[in-house]
C-alpha cells in the first residue's frame, strides 16, 4: 500500500471510498456521511479531494447516481483485499483498525500471517448485487468433485467468514438446497439469470434460521488443575462455555476452536476442551 501522510480520519475516508468502489462497485457521497457523520457538502469535498489524488480511479455513472471504479483502478490507500470490503460488514475482526493512524507509543505485537484467497472483485460484486435484489446467478463453480469447474445457477442471500475462508451461503437450483460456495472457487464472474424462481432467500432458508447451542467444557481427561486452566483460557461460566450458532457454521465453528466433532485426539493437551452436548448437535456435526 503506498504510504501518502493524511490525518487518520481522512486516510479512513479514503479507505472507505476504494473498498466500497471496488467490491461493491458503485460509492455515493451519503455513504460516507453515515459513515463518519458528516454532512453531505463535506462528503462531497471528501469525494472529490479523493478523485483529486487518484484521477484514474473513479467516474460518475449517471444510471448508477454514483461514482464506479474504471478499468484501470489502482488502489491507493487500501491493498485490494476481499477481507477490507468484508470487515464494513462486520464479519472479521483480524484486521487493522481504522483508526491504525492514531500513532502515539504502539506496543510490539506480532501476527501469523494467513495465506489469501484469490477472490476476484467481480465475483463479489455480483454476489452482493444479486444478494440484495433476489436475482439467480449462472455461476461456474470448482469442487473436489469436479475441479475444472460446472455450471450452476445460484440465488445468494449471505456472505460467511468461517474457519479461515469466505463463502457465500446460496440456494442451489442443481442440488435444490441452500448450500455453502468457497469464494476463491468461482471460476467466471456470475451472470444474471433474472428474479429468483420461487422462495430461495434468506428467511425461507430454514437451516440458517436455525440456532443450535454449542456447549464446551474443558478436556474431562484432563487433570482437575489443568481442566480449570482451560476454563479460565476460555472464560468459562460453571465450567463451560456456551456458543449460539446458525445450524450450518456448527462444523465451522468447531474447526475453527480445534476441535474434532467425531472423537477425542489422542492426547487431551492437544485438543483441551470437548463438545458437551454432542448428541444434541448430531444432526448439524453429520450435516452436509
Amino acid at each position: 500500500m503506498p504510504t501518502i501522510p493524511l490525518p487518520w480520519d481522512t486516510l479512513a475516508r479514503y479507505r472507505l471510498i476504494e473498498t466500497l468502489a471496488l467490491w461493491e462497485g458503485r460509492v455515493v457521497a451519503s455513504q460516507i456521511g453515515e459513515a463518519f457523520g458528516i454532512g453531505r457538502q463535506q462528503a462531497q469535498k471528501v469525494l472529490r479531494d479523493y478523485r483529486s489524488l487518484a484521477p484514474h480511479n473513479l467516474a460518475y455513472d449517471a444510471s448508477l447516481k454514483g461514482f464506479v471504479p474504471n478499468a484501470q483502478f489502482d488502489a491507493l490507500f487500501t491493498e485490494g483485499r476481499v477481507e477490507e470490503f468484508l470487515q464494513l460488514q462486520g464479519l472479521h475482526d483480524s484486521l487493522d483498525s481504522p483508526f491504525a493512524g492514531l500513532g502515539g507509543q504502539a506496543v510490539n505485537t506480532e501476527a501469523l500471517p494467513s495465506p489469501d484467497r484469490v477472490v476476484s472483485p467481480e465475483v463479489v460484486r455480483a454476489l452482493i448485487k444479486a444478494s440484495r435484489e433476489k436475482r439467480r446467478l449462472e455461476v461456474v463453480y470448482a469442487s473436489f468433485t469436479c475441479p475444472q469447474g460446472e455450471e450452476r445457477i445460484v440465488v445468494p442471500h449471505t456472505l460467511v467468514f468461517a474457519a479461515g475462508r469466505w463463502h457465500v451461503r446460496a440456494y442451489c437450483e442443481k442440488h435444490r438446497g441452500f448450500r455453502d460456495f468457497v469464494l476463491s472457487r468461482f471460476r467466471s464472474v456470475p451472470e444474471d439469470c433474472g428474479e429468483m424462481l420461487g422462495e430461495h432467500d434468506e428467511a425461507c432458508d430454514a437451516q440458517w434460521q436455525t440456532r443450535v447451542e454449542v456447549r464446551l467444557i474443558a478436556d474431562r481427561r484432563l487433570p482437575p488443575e489443568e481442566r480449570e486452566l482451560v476454563a479460565r483460557d476460555y472464560g468459562m461460566s460453571d465450567d463451560a462455555l456456551t456458543l449460539s450458532v446458525r445450524g450450518p457454521l456448527v462444523l465451522y465453528a468447531l474447526r475453527q476452536l480445534g476441535v474434532n466433532p467425531s472423537h477425542l485426539e489422542g492426547e487431551p493437551r492437544a485438543q483441551q476442551i470437548e463438545i458437551a452436548n454432542r448428541d444434541a448437535l448430531s444432526h448439524w456435526i453429520n450435516w452436509g
